[in-house]
């Protein structure tokens, strides 16, 4: 029996692969901005819906580009439990004034996700004034991986990966495998309808504030249900990728969304609202243009090339930054 104990601990510590599937995984990233799109008027949905495919597809390229580009990972989360206590009135909610108090590198190796959001709301707003529905699209899906991002508890902590408590692996346990084991089978996803967003500097503040106050019960449930099972049944193999890995076991992620309760159901749902309605509210904003309902799912020349650059470093696994996985 020790040495079968011994055996599953040098396993964690050589076989367990860490996924590269960023924030809310893969899997749940391309279920937020495909369900958002459903949430649309029907004003948007000329467009959206014959670009579901490319909004659905697309949804991860932000976190490849983490692979290839430095700047990027920062985009993604916000350490906000570093400028103190809840609800962290001594971080200027506005960039310059943040930037002026903390300075830039501060500021980018803590993170900037909220900031990053309502430049890429800018973006669509003006994005939506040209008539090239490819770009409209491809700001879109992007606006929308980052919103998801801003809905995950531990992208609002600096112990985003369990990495300070001991519980390294919790990030993907909570965004990724609980996802994906239950979502399609016992998530209700319809949101209702988009709604316009008056005050987004307001919304997306009080998105990651409610992150950031969920990020401790994610780990301490986590952390109660760890210490109260044997290692046989909290890691498991499983075929992932067509690599054998060895990682949280179906009982053990079940036993973790039990006792999370609707958490992740709930920031999942609140995340593809959340898409929808600042897809919604930056076409507004732009006079609600007619939009051009001949969309062409084939990538051109230069987009081929882009896609494939991308992959190539995704594919390569040496990521810029952390690794939140």
């Amino acid at each position: 029996m020790k040495s079968i104990v011994c055996l599953s601990i040098l396993l964690i510590a050589i076989a367990i692969i860490p996924s590269k599937s960023g924030a809310w995984g893969f899997f749940a990233h391309k279920r937020i901005n495909r369900l958002a799109v459903y949430s649309l008027p029907p004003g948007m949905l000329v467009l959206f819906k014959p670009g579901l495919e490319y909004v659905t597809e697309h949804a991860c390229d932000p976190d490849k580009r983490r692979y290839m580009i430095p700047a990027e990972g920062p985009r993604h989360y916000i350490d906000i439990d570093l400028y103190g206590t809840h609800p962290y009135p001594e971080l200027p909610r506005n960039y310059r004034d943040a930037l002026a108090k903390f300075g830039r590198d501060s500021l980018q190796s803590r993170g900037i996700l909220p900031w990053h959001f309502e430049w890429m709301l800018a973006r669509l707003t003006k994005a939506f004034d040209t008539t090239d529905t490819r770009y409209i699209l491809k700001i879109a899906t992007e606006l929308g991986h980052y919103v998801a991002d801003a809905h995950v508890p531990l992208h609002a902590c600096s112990n985003h990966n369990g990495q300070f408590s001991q519980q390294e692996g919790i990030h993907g346990l909570w965004e990724s495998k609980i996802p994906e084991l239950v979502a399609d089978a016992d998530f209700n996803y319809w949101v209702g309808k988009a709604r316009y967003i008056d005050d987004p500097g307001s919304f997306i503040w009080k998105v990651i504030l409610e992150s950031a106050a969920a990020a401790d019960t994610v780990l301490r449930l986590e952390k109660q249900l760890s210490d109260s099972l044997p290692l046989q049944q909290k890691y498991s193999f499983t075929l992932r990728s067509n690599q054998l890995v060895y990682q949280y076991s179906e009982m053990y992620t079940r036993a973790y969304q039990e006792l999370l309760g609707d958490m992740v159901q709930r920031r999942m749902r609140n995340a593809i609202f959340a898409v929808a309605s600042c897809w919604y509210t930056a076409w507004i904003n732009a006079g609600q243009p007619v939009l051009d309902k001949h969309f062409s799912p084939t990538a051109t020349s230069a987009e081929e090339t882009e896609i494939q650059k991308l992959n190539q470093h995704w594919r390569k696994g040496k990521i810029f930054g952390r690794n939140h996985e």
